[in-house]
């Protein structure tokens, strides 16, 4: 029987500078923060090769509690500065940890094109619907219908698909679970991490404190059983109906291909260029 201090993630993270976290109790992002520090073991990559960039929010705070090589930055750019540590470490593995409305409002345009460029970044996405640590106002992808802060009457703006934006925009590894499903959330990152190019692994996980109460969907443990049975795997999803598909997560490896990553085409640039200016110089 292991002792606390020999559990897998108990090893990975900082307890003795900045435990208890700020979470609310019963919130999922524990969960997905678990599941990334088992699919980081089991590969096993050094504390030292991993850096972890997130920006604001509740989901922003995970890398504060990671024993890694960690960046907090401004809302909406953890992107941006992940795509700068790449550029410069390109052996790195840089892992970037955003909430919806970090990722896909204010940080909307580097999530495009980070995906574009297809550079070795493995994002993540803590849906949770809402933007939960600023008072509850509706994100991109809160529901039609859902109920929020800014929104009290119900919200009319169709919420944006995150892995199909990432898929179109040209990731080449995209996955979605909920923090339910921890064992296969945690498989879906480990895959993503291993991946040479841009990943992307949405991980579903109501908030309960800003979104469940006020669209009255029940205690945590009734949000967990929401998302349980809510869900569908993509094998499954593909025998219903576009109606039934709608109402429906769907679960699973959406989006899996092999591309040049960035970096890569970049670091040839960098030798082709050098190269011919050096037999200029020799012609000269």
């Amino acid at each position: 029987m292991p002792t606390h201090a020999e559990h897998t993630e108990y090893m990975y993270l900082r307890p003795t500078k900045k435990f208890p976290n700020v979470w609310c109790a019963g919130c999922g992002i524990g969960i997905v923060m678990s599941a990334l520090i088992r699919a980081i073991d089991r590969i096993g990559i050094e504390k030292d090769d991993v850096a972890l960039v997130s920006g604001i929010g509740c989901t922003g705070r995970m890398p504060v509690y990671m024993d890694f090589n960690t960046i907090h930055t401004t809302h909406g750019r953890a992107l941006a500065f992940a795509t700068g540590l790449k550029i410069a470490r390109p052996a790195m593995k840089v892992i970037t940890i955003m909430g919806d409305g970090d990722a896909l409002a204010i940080g909307g345009n580097h999530f495009i094109h980070a995906a574009r460029r297809n550079i070795g970044i493995t994002a993540i996405v803590v849906n949770n619907a809402i933007y939960g640590m600023t008072g509850g106002q509706y994100s991109p992808t809160t529901p039609i219908g859902a109920r929020a802060a800014t929104a009290p009457y119900g919200n009319v703006e169709p919420p944006m698909p995150i892995c199909e934006l990432a898929k179109a925009a040209g990731a080449t590894y995209v996955a979605r679970s909920t923090v339910y499903h921890a064992v296969e959330l945690d498989r879906f990152l480990e895959q993503a991490i291993r991946k040479n190019g841009f990943s992307l692994v949405e991980a579903v996980s109501y908030c309960h404190t800003t979104f469940g109460r006020v669209n009255k969907l029940g205690s945590p443990v009734d949000m967990m059983r929401l998302l349980k049975e809510n869900s569908v795997s993509a094998s499954a999803a593909e025998k219903l109906s576009p109606e039934e598909r709608e109402a429906k997560i769907v679960r699973g490896v959406i989006h899996d291909i092999e591309k040049p990553e960035y970096t890569q085409l970049y670091e040839e640039l960098i030798q082709r260029v050098q190269a011919e200016q050096t037999a200029k110089r020799v012609k000269a």
